[in-house]
């Protein structure tokens, strides 16, 4: 590796550190990068593997691809790592001999994929995932009766982990494939809960295909077969039915139905003092967020209500990075038509901040960008550098 490119990808770690008003040793300690590891390559002599590059980039809330001049792109490698899930996959009912880990480590290692899914951290996932699909299955394979229905779990939270990435890179076999299998392991885990998560998750299947009316159908069934919400968790799951129901029922045109199941999510949320997590994010603060979705999904003479929910809230740090970055993108879309451009600019860097890899392959920030470019070609050439980053030129 040439020494010039070294001490520029030192350096450029090194301003965006400061940018971000961090010291070595707090950089070292949210990466789990070694101090002196850190330090020289901030001085550049020695250049960061693949595996800390993204640990740096994760402490620092950026893409790997800011950080390395000449590295490939997110999406990029993130497409090279989905013929390793399809095979992880394919041979889910009979798969190789191999090591288990005890149960507790599995599920430790199921939670470090969540958690890189809620932080949008997809090239963490694509490149974890593969041989972690492929040890649950056997651990399924070879697990006592009294353990399968954990094991079971574990596998279609995993799963969820590896359509993320397939769903977001737009690998939509892919995500069909591996939504289901979650449905066939979720009647194992036993879970009604978890069941309706992957009911929450199919929508993709709908949404992708443009069948929003049948997924609309799908939806209302998983609310009726959910346990009723006498707990805070069965809340949650009931609530987070009813949320995507309206954002799918405002893709199918239908304000009325949308507004019907975006009501039934508010009196459930209310019932709910904070956000929890169970399969998705579910409260105040994820409806709020919804609101915006569904206003924004029917355009037209609900562009006003994104901006109004926008202008009286915005997403705490405690909601997941993949939805506060979604609001962030939606909003912009609902300020780009309402003809605030500069306002829809801001919004999208602010998504970038919060989850560069998601903003970068979501579709509608990519569009956005581009025609933010052709109104405003005259303007600083941070947008062009924007536009640049994201692909829209």
């Amino acid at each position: 590796m040439p020494a010039n490119t070294m001490r520029e990808v030192g350096q450029r770690i090194a301003a965006t550190r400061r940018a971000h008003r961090m010291t070595q040793q707090q950089l070292s300690s949210a990466s789990f990068v070694s101090l002196s590891m850190l330090r020289k390559i901030e001085q550049g002599s020695r250049f960061p593997s693949d595996d800390t590059l993204d640990a740096l980039a994760a402490a620092l809330n950026v893409d790997p691809g800011r950080l390395l001049t000449g590295h490939q792109r997110t999406d990029s490698r993130v497409h090279d790592a989905l013929p390793a899930i399809s095979a992880a996959i394919a041979t889910h009912d009979d798969p190789d001999d191999g090591p288990v880990r005890p149960l507790h480590e599995l599920q430790l290692a199921v939670e470090d994929a969540v958690t890189w899914r809620l932080a949008a951290q997809y090239i963490q996932i694509s490149q974890h995932i593969p041989d972690l699909l492929t040890e649950l299955a056997r651990a399924l394979h070879t697990a006592p009766l009294a353990h399968r229905a954990h094991v079971a779990s574990l596998l279609v939270r995993a799963y969820r982990c590896a359509d993320a990435v397939a769903f977001k890179f737009g690998a939509r076999d892919l995500s069909a494939r591996l939504i289901d299998l979650m449905r066939a392991a979720v009647v194992e885990a036993q879970d009604p809960l978890l069941q309706a998560s992957v009911a929450y998750v199919r929508t993709e299947v709908f949404f992708a295909a443009r069948a929003h009316r049948p997924g609309l159908r799908a939806l209302e069934q998983a609310i009726d077969a959910s346990p009723p919400p006498s707990t805070p968790s069965a809340t949650a799951a009931r609530g987070a039915l009813h949320m995507r129901a309206a954002v799918v029922a405002s893709r199918a045109s239908n304000p009325d139905v949308a507004d019907t199941h975006m009501r039934e999510a508010t009196q459930l949320s209310e019932r709910v003092p904070e956000d929890i997590y169970l399969g998705t994010a579910f409260g105040p603060d994820s409806v709020n967020a919804h609101k915006v979705s569904v206003a924004v999904s029917l355009g037209d003479d609900h562009v006003q209500d994104a901006l109004d929910v926008a202008s009286e809230w915005k997403p705490p740090e405690g909601l997941p990075a993949e939805r506060r970055s979604g609001f962030y993108i939606e909003l912009a879309r609902a300020q780009l038509w309402a003809g605030l451009a500069d306002d829809a600019f801001e919004s999208l860097k602010v998504a970038r901040r919060i989850a560069p890899q998601h903003t970068r392959g979501h579709r509608w920030a990519r569009e956005d960008a581009a025609t933010l470019r052709r109104l405003k070609r005259a303007d600083s050439e941070s947008l062009t550098s924007f536009a640049e980053w994201i692909g829209a030129v």
